[in-house]
């Protein structure tokens, strides 16, 4: 393989050049004449980072505080993926849906297929290192109708960040009213979770405004809190309790409590447990304008969150699986979180309990990082005018640097999202399946457009190589395939207390943009604004060293 450097003049001295797909517009507008030669010389210009020029090569200034490191972006993802709150809060769910013969064979299978996901989209991030991630992905790569493909690519993204922070804080609340009950007598009901899952997105959003260092810290500590949580549950599990369940039962039962008759179906209704829990790491992109080395460190934080999540969440579901004394009752628990039944029934009621504080806090850490990634998002979608209101969405705080509104906007919007649990008992299972069509949609629209581009794709210094046809069509057939699946029924009879909403949500949010799009947008949004000149010569960026290419490349 060969590197090459981009060489081009500055971006001063050339014409300012906005340059969309086909169809788009182009604009330009003439540079300022240089000063006379009589005029005194101009102060020197700061000189830029290789971060900062690449982010100017593709439009944009540096605003955002660029301060954390490439562990920080990872750590982001890992925190959103969050095992011990995907896994946990939808265990229950998966003991009804395929039971443990899905719980521990659909992970792995689930794990693979977004991998293929997650390795397909690390390669465009290196291409594309911005915070608008994969709207801004789609307007780049659509050979014609890039504006299109970029407005619902960004409002599928909307809609997955939101109810992926709905789903997340939601599944915190309840795992902290099950201990409030156990500890307190605080009654574990929905309206008691609705109350505590609102104060902790008030938290999220408190902490999201202090500024991108805390939130480095945070995630920082998120990563190993998760890698020591696992292990102390995994191993009070496997130590404490004088009976585990038997591998036939761990490796082979299989349970339908949904009322329908179709195994397979009830089965596939099943991996929903392992693909809401491995979703969110694209944070890692959107966190790329404040992260160094953005084109080598994002890529690396998509894929890292999601290996490292594939391997210890196994290891948990294993333990917790083994660990099950009385299924029946697990499901019938009056804490309503059957994981929390287990823990009480393997090692008793104070070791339970501080099993779920380390649960409660992996949660929090997840919510935090959540809410941050949604809010760079909505700052990079409206600061290109795509979300009504958008003049008060991408507005920074020059204090912290942080875009302090799309903090509030993504917790505001979570907290509607996660109200109808009042009144239908499917919503949480509806909030996480609407996460996941929607974060998976617009996953897979950069996906489609990159493979369609073939050879005539600009490689960032990570890549694929050979390897990124395969990958991106198993990543588009496996998005395809779940993006129906999760909208279906997930409990038979059909009632209004037992709708699953997701096909409700989603046609709301598609319904909206389109008409938006089709009423007025498409006359006037171009894609991401582009604001500087990008600088002239190859598009292809430097390939330096990629570890990935090196093994799968052999030519």
């Amino acid at each position: 393989m060969t590197s090459e450097e981009q060489v081009g003049s500055s971006p001063a001295e050339q014409p300012v050049r906005a340059v969309f797909p086909a169809d788009s517009k182009t604009v330009s507008a003439t540079a300022p004449a240089p000063a006379s030669a009589s005029a005194a010389p101009p102060a020197a210009a700061p000189a830029l980072s290789r971060d900062e020029q690449r982010l100017r090569e593709l439009g944009y200034t540096q605003e955002l505080a660029r301060s954390m490191s490439g562990f920080s972006n990872f750590a982001v993802s890992f925190s959103i993926v969050s095992i011990l709150s995907g896994c946990l809060t939808l265990y229950g769910m998966g003991m009804n849906t395929g039971g443990p013969a899905m719980i521990i064979w659909g992970w792995p299978l689930v794990g693979l297929m977004t991998l293929c996901v997650g390795l397909a989209m690390a390669e465009i991030c290196s291409s594309y290192p911005t915070a608008g991630g994969l709207y801004y992905w789609a307007a780049q790569l659509a050979r014609r109708k890039g504006p299109a493909a970029s407005w619902f690519t960004g409002w599928f993204n909307f809609m997955g960040q939101v109810a992926v922070t709905a789903g997340v804080d939601y599944g915190a609340a309840f795992f902290t009213n099950a201990f409030l009950d156990l500890q307190f007598g605080f009654a574990a009901t929905t309206g008691h979770t609705v109350e505590i899952f609102a104060v902790i997105l008030l938290l999220h959003g408190l902490l999201n405004t202090r500024g991108v260092k805390l939130v480095a810290l945070f995630n920082t500590v998120s990563v190993w809190w998760h890698l020591v949580g696992v292990a102390v549950i995994v191993g009070a599990l496997a130590l404490l309790p004088g009976h585990h369940a038997p591998a036939s039962f761990v490796f082979t039962e299989f349970v339908n409590n949904t009322g329908f008759r179709n195994g397979f179906y009830v089965g596939m209704l099943g991996l929903l447990l392992a693909q809401y829990t491995l979703t969110g790491y694209d944070a890692s992109a959107h966190m790329t304008e404040e992260t160094h080395d953005a084109a080598r460190s994002g890529p690396r934080g998509i894929v890292n969150a999601i290996v490292v999540s594939l391997v210890a969440g196994w290891i948990l579901l294993l333990g917790i699986t083994f660990a099950i004394q009385d299924y029946a009752g697990a499901l019938g628990s009056s804490t309503g979180v059957p994981p929390a039944q287990i823990f009480i029934d393997a090692i008793g009621v104070t070791g339970a309990k501080l099993l779920l504080l380390i649960v409660i806090g992996a949660q929090f850490f997840c919510g935090m990082a959540s809410v941050t990634a949604n809010s760079r998002m909505i700052y990079a979608f409206s600061r290109d005018g795509a979300l009504p209101g958008s003049r008060l969405w991408h507005r920074i705080d020059p204090r912290t640097q942080t875009p302090t509104n799309a903090v509030w906007l993504a917790t505001g919007g979570a907290l509607l999202l996660g109200l109808p649990a009042l009144w239908n008992t499917t919503a949480y299972t509806a909030v996480t399946s609407i996460s996941v069509i929607g974060l998976y949609l617009s996953y897979v629209i950069p996906v489609f457009l990159r493979l369609r581009q073939g050879r005539a794709f600009p490689r960032g210094p990570w890549h694929l190589g050979r390897w990124s046809g395969v990958i991106g069509s198993v990543a588009v057939g496996w998005t395809a395939v779940i993006t129906v699946l999760f909208m279906l029924p997930t409990a038979s009879p059909v009632t209004a207390a037992g709708f699953n909403y997701t096909p409700v949500a989603v046609a709301v949010v598609l319904g909206f943009a389109g008409l938006w799009w089709l009423a007025s947008a498409r006359h006037w949004f171009t894609g991401p604004r582009i604001q500087d000149a990008p600088a002239t010569g190859s598009q292809e960026l430097p390939v330096g060293e990629n570890a990935l290419a090196d093994e799968l490349e052999t030519s």
